[in-house]
């Protein structure tokens, strides 16, 4: 979860607010609540000898329409992109980025420089590669730099002449990254000269300029994203900071500057450099993530042939496990064929070393969940023709991938656990100790149904106000703040599809409790109960009870601190709840503004001074909630509740290395981590709340 993540949300209502929150960690913003059509509506009776209607445009060739390069790009933008939200936003960065590191990766270039704009609103991106070819292209009659920023499908990653590994291989990212720009400009230096190129909105300005002559070689290309396609723009720049520093972790040797000069606390300029590669990548994380390694030592395999691997690995005390895996330098978020290689691999080595040496549990049968448990993994693997789902690149689906990294990392997995005999018995140790923990869990879980089949009803908390829908699909949950909000929201809600659960006071915080603890919170627990679908190794999504978790919390910092504690608790031991879409942060109005005739709601300080600044007539009339129990329960179900009225945010996973790192460090046992975080954002905290 990012520690600050700004999104924008907008209603249909008078409702208007920041969507800015400590709590929205892994927030990525979806509002909902345009007005629907009224049901049941009857359509008016045709009056007699009343003109026919109009007749349908005619669906034939003229219909059909053809969109090329820039144009369809700018009409689909998600489509390339995923949207145009935080994530599409940097997703152009990427793009550009993507095509220097390829450069790095093929030997050609050993440098990466990336300075934002003072504004955050631009960024150029600089490497001391080939440069790209500003000679005459022989069929696009047009210079190839000019035609691969303008083409798609121009890119000299088609045959393995150029590149023979590479992570921008479908000869659209610098179009569709020039295409939703308001301006590029591209500068390549190369055979003695020097030339420039500017685009506006993907549409070349004048002719390519030879700018005089040069030394060296490489590329600059400075980008502006345009305003009339992303609602917000601003690079952020520790999600850059992140992703260069992964990249100078992946390529060992590749040397990354990053400046930006408008740092907290003046200019700044970082070096990324790492000698080991992701040797020193996964000490970082397994030190991030404040679990200590279980054995000395890490696992790593590398392979230099085709198919070209690196893979580092290490058990911890953590009661999760965690991949990060990269294809071609690129960051594989959802997994994919490589993935399913590698826990092939680490199935059948484990299960040859225990089976070997007679240390099976008697009684206790050993899952390749039990042998994940704790892990953190780094693998990074290059393949010749990758085949990802999306132009997103978040997945590969080569099939042939799955054999090529289990006939790789098995053998030397099971040798290396062979020679290491005192670290291979304490990995065994901690699987066993897993797979126990898992049986009593779920025979706990087991002997609670029986008791529930026995007594005939569902064990649900007795705070909670259910609805009645048995359907998840129209059902929700509304998890609030205190017993005095929870009796406005249940006097206030549609009884019909949402129930109520309050909580009382700050729960447990999961980052520092073990599983047993955190079974035994009776809050926490009364959430698991209304949920219905089980926690940890006994979660099943399919008897979840609602499709929409909302936590409705007072717009305060007690409020977010609750909010971020329980999302806590779902990335944790739920995280397939936000996974899949079904977890929100609803958005309380924390003053009423009355200004004559209108009303406003308005979320927090910062949205109330903007409305006071607008606002050019009248005395405004400003009443500021203490919390959600003192509203009325109307006014709850006007400005929170209706679904065709409210505004919510939908929780996602961002960048999950950059989640893992800020729940850990705002969330976990070293204090020292906080601090650290406060003291370099201390200049960004209007007033605090104490």
């Amino acid at each position: 979860m990012a520690g600050k993540t700004k999104t924008n949300t907008t209603s249909k209502g008078k409702a208007k607010a920041d969507k800015t929150t400590a709590a929205k960690a892994v927030v990525a913003p979806k509002a909902e609540g345009a007005a629907k059509k009224a049901e049941g509506a009857k359509p008016a009776k045709k009056a007699e000898g009343a003109k026919p209607a109009k007749k349908t445009p005619a669906y034939d060739a003229n219909a059909i329409q053809f969109l090329e390069g820039v144009d369809h790009v700018r009409k689909r933008p998600g489509m390339y992109i995923g949207g145009l939200n935080k994530e599409g936003l940097h997703h152009l960065v990427w793009e550009i980025l993507d095509n220097a590191v390829d450069e790095v990766i093929n030997g050609y270039a050993t440098e990466i420089t990336v300075e934002l704009d003072t504004d955050h609103q631009g960024i150029s991106i600089v490497d001391n590669g080939r440069g790209i070819p500003v000679d005459m292209h022989p069929q696009l009659k047009m210079p190839a730099v000019v035609a691969v920023y303008t083409k798609l499908g121009a890119g000299g990653k088609f045959d393995k002449d150029s590149y023979k590994h590479s992570g921008g291989l479908h000869g659209v990212g610098a179009a569709v990254a020039n295409a939703l720009s308001a301006e590029l400009v591209v500068e390549v230096w190369r055979d003695g000269g020097r030339w420039k190129q500017r685009f506006v909105q993907g549409v070349p300005v004048g002719k390519l300029e030879k700018l005089g002559a040069s030394r060296g070689s490489g590329t600059k290309v400075h980008l502006r994203p345009d305003a009339t396609m992303f609602p917000k723009i601003a690079f952020d720049p520790q999600v850059l900071r992140e992703r260069l520093e992964a990249k100078s972790y992946l390529h060992r040797g590749l040397k990354i500057v990053f400046l930006d000069p408008k740092g907290p606390s003046g200019p700044t300029r970082e070096e990324f450099q790492h000698a080991q590669g992701i040797v020193d990548y996964l000490g970082k994380l397994v030190q991030v993530r404040g679990t200590p390694a279980v054995h000395p030592g890490f696992f790593t395999c590398e392979r230099n042939d085709e198919p070209k691997l690196e893979v580092a690995l290490a058990w911890t005390e953590s009661t999760d496990d965690v991949t990060y895996s990269f294809v071609n330098g690129v960051p594989t978020t959802d997994g994919g064929t490589h993935e399913q290689g590698f826990r092939n691999a680490l199935g059948r080595a484990l299960r040859a070393y225990i089976q070997a040496h007679k240390l099976e549990p008697k009684g206790v049968p050993v899952t390749l969940e039990d042998m994940r448990e704790g892990m953190v993994t780094i693998l990074s693997t290059y393949v010749l023709e990758p085949q990802f789902q999306s132009q997103t690149k978040n997945r590969l689906n080569n099939p042939e991938v799955v054999t090529q990294v289990e006939g790789v990392l098995r053998p030397a997995l099971e040798q290396w656990l062979h020679e290491n005999r005192s670290v291979a018995e304490a990995i065994v140790a901690r699987v066993i100790a897993s797979a126990r923990a898992r049986m009593a869990s779920r025979a706990a879980s087991q002997k609670i149904s029986r008791k529930n089949a026995t007594s005939g009803r569902l064990n649900l908390p007795g705070k909670l106000a259910d609805c009645a829908s048995t359907d998840p699909r129209r059902s929700e949950l509304f998890i609030v703040e205190g017993d005095s909000a929870g009796g406005s929201a249940k006097m206030g809600r549609d009884r019909q599809t949402q129930a109520i659960l309050p909580l009382r006071g700050k729960v447990l915080n999961a980052e520092q409790a073990s599983l047993s603890k955190v079974l035994e919170n009776e809050e926490l627990g009364n959430v698991v109960k209304a949920l219905g679908c089980g926690i940890g190794k006994d979660f099943e999504i399919q008897r979840l009870r609602y499709g929409k978790i909302i936590l409705l919390m007072d717009a305060d910092s007690d409020g977010h601190h609750i909010a971020t504690l329980l999302l806590t608790f779902f990335y944790r031991y739920m995280r397939e709840l936000i996974n899949r879409g079904h977890v929100y942060l609803a958005q309380p109005p924390l003053y009423r503004v009355d200004v004559g005739k209108e009303t406003h709601w308005v979320a927090d300080d910062a949205a109330l001074q903007r409305l006071l600044k607008d606002q050019k007539r009248g005395k405004p009339e400003i009443q500021r909630f203490k919390g959600l129990g003192e509203m009325m329960p109307e006014t709850l179900k006007s400005t929170t509740l209706d679904p065709k009225k409210r505004q919510l945010i939908q929780v996602s996973i961002g960048d999950p290395l950059a989640t893992d790192r800020t729940i850990s460090d705002l969330m976990g046992k070293d204090a020292g981590a906080r601090y650290q975080f406060i003291m370099e954002r201390a200049s960004e905290a209007d007033a605090l709340d104490v």
